[in-house]
């Protein structure tokens, strides 16, 4: 067989996943989608409870809508602000479960790594004409799987950042997990007797910890005992608080100015400037320090401090990625936070994915590595764009086809949900459901 007559490998069976395949087969490619979940969207279970502030017509893919549309599908209202659940319920699923995508979806099944088959990242000779070996962990143990090329979208939301400053855990962080959660728990389902008349701290200051501290302080009517404290590391509220009423989307303005009174009104105890470098446990409880101060103790920590790739298992590939980020060389200075504070990013696809190992691209949330996360659009988008550079189409693939809606911030474009700051941040890239891709 010639490397052409191998499938496109997709990781990961999330939106983003699930798009790239609907998408390679309206171009006559045919996927093999390995999802290391029980079910399609698996990660977005984690966070089914979080209403998304982006509208349905932000969260479905076009050419997955044609596939749904033809089966008899009903699209929900356009309009309408879907939670994770909802997603799952409504969409994620009966893509999942339709004739032309279930036969190419492996579940629990987990890539452990890819390479090029008989390759290691040494050797070059043959290289670019060898299909893609990748190694899977199933049910029945592990075995191999060759492809012509690889479609990451495997997400970041099981990678969560440490509350350490310093990019690494905070001293007495793992040692104090039991009482520390990552991402934005069911405060009011599930997790609520954890949260329940306790003292809780959230760090960070995007649209998790938004989302938490509002449960947080929901559940405090219900116990009055329970404490909301909320530590960041900046200072300004106006950037962390985004656009309000002049935000395109509109609930993600709501959520900014419903903090805002909730802080006003004292529900939520503010510490600014704070950048953590350990957690010690007292008999009086958690206490969190910074630099030159401590945070009052606390029963429990909620860490909303962002996601970062997972990259091991595309170790043995030639990647280009860019050393801050983690992102791909060509992206990286569209979406580095560093480099734009107000400024608009292009839409991008392809060019900007491409890596020196040829055939292989990180798409969806984990193409963002450590930046702000981003709208489902802007996935769709990149994997629209690959799957037509993968069936020879580079006039559509270079061709572009999205438009992003602003924050009201800087009158910049952005994006989507729980992730990061509503402030001003690169076009393209503040959001999430992801969560965030799940």
């Amino acid at each position: 067989m010639s490397q052409n007559d191998y499938p496109v490998a997709v990781i990961g069976a999330g939106p983003v996943g699930l798009a790239a395949a609907a998408h390679l087969l309206s171009r006559g490619l045919t996927p093999i989608v390995f999802e290391a979940g029980d079910r399609a969207g698996a990660s977005i279970h984690e966070w089914g409870h979080v209403r998304m502030f982006s509208p349905w017509r932000f969260n479905v893919d076009k050419e997955a809508e044609r596939l749904l549309t033809a089966n008899g599908w009903t699209a929900p209202q356009p309009d309408a602000h879907p939670t994770g659940r909802e997603l799952l319920a409504q969409y994620i699923q009966p893509l999942s479960k339709l004739h032309e995508i279930a036969p190419h979806l492996h579940l629990n099944s987990r890539v452990l790594a890819v390479s090029r088959a008989e390759h290691d990242i040494m050797k070059t000779q043959g290289r670019n004409t060898t299909p893609f070996l990748l190694r899977i962990a199933g049910a029945g143990g592990e075995h191999d799987v060759l492809a012509s090329a690889v479609i990451d979208a495997s997400g970041t939301y099981t990678t969560p950042n440490w509350m350490g400053a310093n990019g690494i855990p905070a001293l007495g962080e793992k040692e104090n997990s039991t009482h520390i959660a990552y991402g934005i728990p069911d405060v009011l389902g599930s997790a609520r007797q954890r949260y329940s008349g306790r003292r809780v701290l959230v760090v960070g200051a995007g649209h998790s910890a938004f989302n938490a501290l509002q449960d947080l302080v929901e559940l405090a009517h219900i116990a009055p005992a329970t404490r909301v404290i909320w530590a960041i590391r900046g200072t300004s509220l106006e950037r962390i608080l985004g656009g309000g009423e002049n935000d395109q989307l509109e609930q993600r303005g709501v959520l900014g100015l419903k903090i805002r009174q909730l802080l006003d009104g004292g529900a939520i105890e503010l510490h600014q400037g704070i950048r953590i470098h350990s957690i010690v446990a007292s008999p009086e409880g958690l206490i969190v320090h910074g630099k030159e101060q401590a945070l009052p103790p606390v029963d429990e920590i909620i860490v909303a401090t962002g996601f970062r790739p997972n990259l091991e298992l595309l170790a043995e590939l030639r990647l280009a990625l860019d050393p801050a980020t983690g992102s791909p060389v060509e992206l990286a200075p569209l979406i580095d936070p560093n480099e734009h504070s107000c400024g608009t990013v292009r839409p991008h696809g392809v060019q900007e994915l491409a890596h020196p190992e040829e055939g292989v691209f990180i798409t969806g949330m984990k193409s963002y590595g450590r930046a702000p996360t981003f709208l489902m659009l802007t996935g769709y988008e990149q994997v629209r764009s690959v799957a037509a550079a993968l069936a020879g189409d580079w006039d559509s693939a270079r061709r572009s086809e999205l438009v992003l809606p602003e924050t009201g911030v800087c009158r910049t474009q952005f994006i989507d949900p729980i992730e990061q700051p509503a402030c001003c941040r690169p076009a393209t890239a503040c959001s999430s459901a992801s969560t965030q891709e799940a």
